[in-house]
């Protein structure tokens, strides 16, 4: 069939559409018309994902830049390489509110307006939230320390701090570990590499949560860890912080990374943050761009969450002190799934007040 003009298949067909691509604004045409088409399709999964995704990731290469702006004037610079640049490319809004997980975001945003202290950051990436709450603490003399290993992602976050004028933000190519210089290395594509071990000079160097705070002498109101399993040995690694600052930890679980077979509250990671006088929830999130303003947050105390399903990730939340999660904003809800899906049962994946328009 390598003759045959039918013969659309494989790396045939990618490239064809790599080639379509080049053109920036056949490109933009072509992705306002499969954006329409989502809303057309009769599919019983993630129309996103399934189909309209891998066509727009194929008119792609790893090198495209975007700069895509925020409601509020924030700007963001980023490379075209996993589903968080392409989500927010094709956020409904031209001047969206946030970057990638609506519901986190105004998680930390409203952590950080009442938490004193900095902010630390493990896997900051190109600044999805780094750069938000950096822009939210301009002038106020706090900080937000940043952690990123990836060498494109750390440049890009860099270039993101410079785009919007944030002289807060402390950029660490860094690995967060239970041990400091040790050496480690990013094994996967982009967002999805994770941490392990590394020999000779390889990689980058480690250091603690707690030895970097000190050397600072700077103290922690809000902690954020996504670093793709290494969230453990991070939170191993901060035992003094969280005595002494109980900063509110938001922090990603992988049934790839965390074994929950036994309970979610059994897990390692829970059993650290509750033995140092943390409460855990997690939290209802949409894992792509969505706009959520208005609605209350969902939390789910760490025992009564619905974890059936293939494997998948989710955010969680502890804090030491419950007031922090008081009010309006939020909503404790229990034995539904953390995990916000269109395509997924409305009992156990939509918001309990609703779908989003």
């Amino acid at each position: 069939m390598a003759n045959d003009p039918r013969d659309l298949s494989g790396s045939r067909l990618q490239n064809a559409l790599l080639q379509l691509g080049r053109d920036a604004n056949l490109r933009v045409e072509l992705m306002d018309w499969l954006k329409r088409a989502e809303g057309r399709l009769s599919y019983g999964a993630s129309v996103r994902d399934d189909i309209t995704g891998p066509i727009i990731d194929a008119l792609h290469s790893e090198q495209d830049v975007y700069e895509k702006q925020l409601a509020d004037g924030t700007r963001f610079r980023f490379l075209y390489r996993t589903k968080i640049a392409r989500d927010f490319l094709l956020a409904e809004q031209e001047r969206p509110s946030h970057v990638w997980e609506p519901q986190t975001t105004r998680l930390l945003q409203h952590l950080t307006a009442r938490t004193p202290g900095d902010v630390l950051i493990g896997g900051a990436y190109f600044g999805d939230h780094a750069v938000v709450l950096g822009v939210q603490l301009k002038g106020s003399g706090r900080w937000v320390h940043c952690f990123e290993p990836n060498t494109d992602q750390a440049a890009m976050l860099t270039a993101n701090g410079q785009l919007n004028g944030l002289d807060n933000l402390r950029i660490n190519k860094l690995g967060l570990w239970h041990e400091s210089s040790q050496r480690l290395k990013l094994d996967g594509f982009d967002s999805f590499a994770n941490a392990v071990l590394a020999t000779g000079d390889e990689g980058f160097e480690t250091i603690t949560i707690d030895d970097y705070c000190q050397a600072q002498k700077r103290a922690i109101g809000v902690l954020m860890l996504d670093i793709e399993g290494a969230e453990l040995r991070a939170l191993q690694g901060a035992t003094r912080v969280l005595a002494q600052d109980k900063p509110a930890v938001v922090f990603e679980v992988h049934r790839d990374y965390v074994d929950w077979s036994v309970g979610l509250t059994q897990t390692p990671i829970c059993t650290l943050l509750k033995n140092a006088g943390y409460q855990l929830y997690a939290v209802r999130d949409f894992n792509t761009h969505q706009e959520m303003a208005g609605r209350p947050i969902e939390l789910i105390p760490a025992d009564s969450v619905y974890l059936e399903g293939p494997p998948h990730g989710f955010n969680m939340l502890a804090v030491a002190d419950a007031a922090a999660i008081a009010g309006p904003l939020f909503k404790q809800v229990k034995n539904v799934s953390p995990k916000l899906l269109r395509h997924k049962s409305p009992a156990l994946h939509h918001p309990l007040d609703g779908m989003p328009d």
